[in-house]
């Protein structure tokens, strides 16, 4: 039932050594100083350095000007020896996000966010999806998908990949409600609000896909948690057909299928 995130990203991993390793850089940018997000950057580091894959970390102060950071962004871009680029999200506030990442070469951008990589490679979120329900031996085709949250990260590209391939998609968002978010046979998830969902929302033998990530809920005391959180029922009272948990769900497939769309980039 429960999603072994860990192991799953393991076997990304391992299938990737058997293959041939490019010989080019994985440039992250890094803007400012968010715990999360250098948290989130170790993460990839070690999965780098795992496969022999330099990984270049590259900073600059919030103080950056917009053009100043478009500029370098196409520079590294540009860089014959740069074969995947990472710009970190979140940005700081002052910086357009869309404009920034418009900046990133296309034909680098493992994380798959403008519209012409997408046509390389899968945005991450919609990599795990379908690595979990292949896994799940899923058909989407017969199944009603709720996608809660619309975020450009997540909610968006995912409802984007299920839009004309499952029997119903149902899109909701924290402010609108939840009350049909018992219709879902597979729910995913990508707010970022601890606790949100809980497992008597769901229909039995539902599936749930949570991306959700908050550092401190009130839900929580302190710990992880994901948007999903199976602690106050027990599972068995509202049998489930798997969901992931935070920690060690959705993250560590996310990882690593970064370096899977590396290996593909530098393949084409």
């Amino acid at each position: 039932m429960i999603i072994d995130g860990r192991a799953i990203a393991r076997e990304i991993v391992e299938n990737l050594k058997n293959q041939p390793r490019p010989n080019k850089t994985l440039a992250a940018i890094f803007v400012g100083d968010n715990p999360q997000s250098q948290s989130f950057l170790r993460q990839k580091e070690k999965i780098a350095t795992e496969l022999g894959i330099e990984f270049r970390l590259i900073r600059f102060p919030e103080s950056i000007s917009q053009p100043d950071l478009i500029s370098e962004i196409k520079k590294i871009g540009a860089d014959g020896a740069v074969g995947g680029m990472i710009v970190q999200l979140p940005l700081p506030a002052k910086f357009n996000r869309d404009t920034v990442i418009v900046a990133v070469n296309p034909l680098k951008d493992v994380d798959a966010l403008t519209p012409v990589s997408q046509q390389l490679v899968d945005p991450l979120p919609v990599a795990v999806v379908k690595e979990i329900l292949k896994r799940r031996d899923i058909n989407i085709k017969d199944k009603v998908m709720v996608v809660v949250g619309r975020g450009f990260l997540v909610g968006k590209p995912i409802a984007n990949y299920f839009l004309g391939k499952c029997k119903e998609l149902i899109l909701l968002h924290s402010k609108s409600g939840l009350s049909e978010v018992n219709q879902g046979d597979v729910v995913i998830t990508g707010v970022g609000k601890g606790g949100l969902i809980t497992p008597e929302m769901l229909k039995p033998g539902a599936g749930v896909i949570d991306f959700g990530y908050d550092f401190n809920p009130p839900a929580g005391g302190g710990k992880i948690m994901g948007d999903f959180n199976p602690e106050p029922y027990a599972i068995s009272h509202k049998p489930l057909a798997f969901y992931t948990p935070t920690p060690g769900g959705t993250g560590p497939i996310l990882v690593a299928k970064i370096f899977d769309n590396f290996y593909k980039l530098n393949s084409l």
